[in-house]
């Protein structure tokens, strides 16, 4: 399976936790909503940061997880027309969109 992380800043006239709301409550379930996700993405994980005594602030207010069996299903999904007019005009109703960090990786589990 491979791995697509998404590391994602908020709008600034969002507070934190108006963010986490939209996220978790709006934007997750209208991704899930659309067909292409139950025929393409294999796991979806939203993360957002927790304050932690000895750790530097987060940097980025969520990172967003999607797992595809293979680069053409990541394809298929992201160019599909039920992601490109219903769930990626969202995305500017809650997050920087100018402001993404992108990681593509091959996931290891050592110990689940």
């Amino acid at each position: 399976m491979i791995k697509f992380s998404f590391l994602i800043k908020r709008l600034p006239e969002l507070s934190f936790e108006q963010f986490v709301d939209y996220h978790k409550n709006k934007h997750a379930p209208l991704f899930a909503s659309i067909p292409e996700t139950e025929q393409y993405v294999r796991r979806y994980v939203v993360s957002h940061p927790v304050e932690a005594p000895g750790f530097p602030a987060p940097i980025y207010d969520a990172i967003t997880d999607i797992y595809f069996d293979s680069f053409e299903d990541y394809q298929q999904f992201f160019s599909s027309e039920n992601f490109l007019n219903k769930v990626n005009p969202d995305h500017i109703n809650f997050f920087d969109t100018d402001n993404i960090v992108t990681m593509v990786t091959n996931e290891t589990i050592i110990k689940a």
